[in-house]
């Protein structure tokens, strides 16, 4: 059976191996959006000052993910590339060292919400109900975060083998029981108490506890392409020195996300609290686009991962290529949605007639930039997969600090409050630019020796 799993990566036809793998896990992101959009529908009715306090804790879990996450795709593409390579030891202690650096993540993040939870938030406004809010929101969150960044990493290890399966209903299970809970828990129903903010954070928590169970059971009860034992673990620098070397560059990827929310949270807070919760809410409507899009990065990183140490350059680029073809068909259709309705999307968050008047022209004008973005996230996925996440990181850097927040300001202070909007396109214009030239490098040190090993 765990053969079976293994080697269909290196077999089985292209595209539909990239359907079996991706649309599991795009299903599941899907989900999530859908999670991440009620969850915000149901803050929101709770009143403006409400919906801005998570916004601005919006920007602490990107952070939480992001680490949960760059050490997950680390340790996915050093597995696959290990199987690919016939180094089955090697990928067992990958995914063994993923556990134990998911433990040590959670130790970090509970000591920052701590210590650093009330400063930073006060840092941004002076109104007392938004900063209780925020911290109490952030405080549940950070302290119980062991059971978000366990799943994440295990997730990313059970995709590695090529089980989409599981690592799907590890997150439908979280999502499910984030939305179920979520009502209950905020306007107190079925006899619980009302617990406002605090129950949304709770009710995340929960699912991500639950969702790490049911992952533990699957990686430890089910047979696949490795075995984890930890009775057997050894901890070995040079094994978390292989997972971060893509997961160190993907962290930062993914912070730089986090760092880029904050600093606009500061450029628009500027303008006004409602500048801010369309931020939020745009946040939350784009990830039913981009969510889709990251399941199906999900589903052909192992794909490439495996063919690159496997050397096979057909199935490696024709992975990337449909990869591509797709991404831009789901970016595209996301594009027309925010241009035609933003305003109907906004109302489905109780917008109020300031927070329309700021929003409808930002949906519109940041969608520009969705084209561009296929290019770049399944490009960033093909570095990551041949080991190369730095070219990731580099262009993360020039789309998220190095161009868009100098064109926000500079828009913002110039134009106006509209204008700021403009510095997304116009940052995704210059990250394909970096991309396309990162590109031909990988091919030319890493693609074309294996296209020349495949001729005759």
């Amino acid at each position: 059976m765990s053969e079976v799993r293994e080697n269909k990566m290196g077999t089985a036809p292209v595209p539909g191996l990239i359907l079996s793998m991706s649309l599991p896990a795009m299903l599941s992101m899907l989900i999530q959006s859908l999670y991440n959009v009620v969850d915000s529908i149901f803050v929101a009715r709770l009143g403006e000052n409400a919906l801005t306090a998570v916004s601005l804790v919006y920007p602490v879990q990107m952070l939480l993910v992001a680490a949960g996450v760059g050490t997950g795709v680390g340790m996915n593409s050093l597995i696959s590339r290990r199987l690919g390579e016939k180094r089955r030891e090697e990928a067992n202690q990958a995914a063994e060292h993923g556990l134990v650096l998911g433990a040590a993540l959670w130790v970090l993040f509970a000591l920052m919400g701590l210590f650093f939870t009330k400063p930073f938030f006060a840092s941004f406004t002076d109104d007392a109900e938004i900063v209780s809010m925020a911290c109490d929101y952030s405080y549940i969150v950070l302290l119980f975060s062991f059971g978000g960044l366990i799943q994440m990493i295990m997730e990313k290890t059970l995709q590695a083998t090529g089980n989409m399966i599981f690592s799907m209903v590890v997150q439908i299970v979280g999502a499910v029981a984030n939305i179920i809970l979520d009502p209950i828990m905020i306007f107190g129903l079925l006899g619980c108490p009302a617990l406002g903010v605090a129950g949304a954070a709770i009710a995340t928590v929960i699912g991500q506890i639950l969702a790490m169970a049911l992952g533990l059971v699957f990686l430890f009860c089910f047979k696949h392409g490795i075995q984890v034992d930890m009775r057997r673990f050894r901890f070995r620098w040079r094994t978390v020195r292989d997972i971060y070397a893509v997961g160190f560059p993907a962290i930062i990827m993914q912070s730089i996300g986090s760092v880029l929310t904050v600093a606009l949270n500061g450029i628009l807070i500027g303008y006004s609290s409602a500048a801010v919760a369309v931020l939020g809410i745009y946040f939350k409507l784009q990830s039913f686009v981009f969510m889709p899009v990251f399941g199906l990065n999900q589903g052909v990183m192992p794909i490439m991962g495996y063919n690159y140490g496997a050397r096979n350059y057909r199935r490696l680029c024709s992975t990337y290529k449909l990869a591509l073809l797709f991404a831009f068909i789901l970016l595209g259709a996301g594009a027309l949605l925010f241009g035609i309705f933003p305003r109907q999307l906004m109302m489905i968050f109780d917008s109020s007639e300031a927070m329309l008047k700021v929003g409808i022209p930002a949906l519109r004008i940041i969608s520009y930039s969705f084209w561009g973005a296929s290019f770049g996230i399944m490009t960033s996925t093909l570095f990551q997969a041949v080991g190369q996440g730095v070219y990731s990181m580099l262009v993360s850097i020039l789309r998220q600090l190095a161009v868009i927040l100098p064109a926000a300001w500079l828009l913002g202070r110039f134009w106006g409050l509209d204008a700021i909007w403009y510095a997304f396109p116009i940052a995704e214009l210059a990250g394909v630019g970096l991309t396309a030239a990162l590109l031909i490098r990988v091919y030319r040190r890493k693609l074309q020796p294996m296209r020349a090993e495949e001729q005759p």
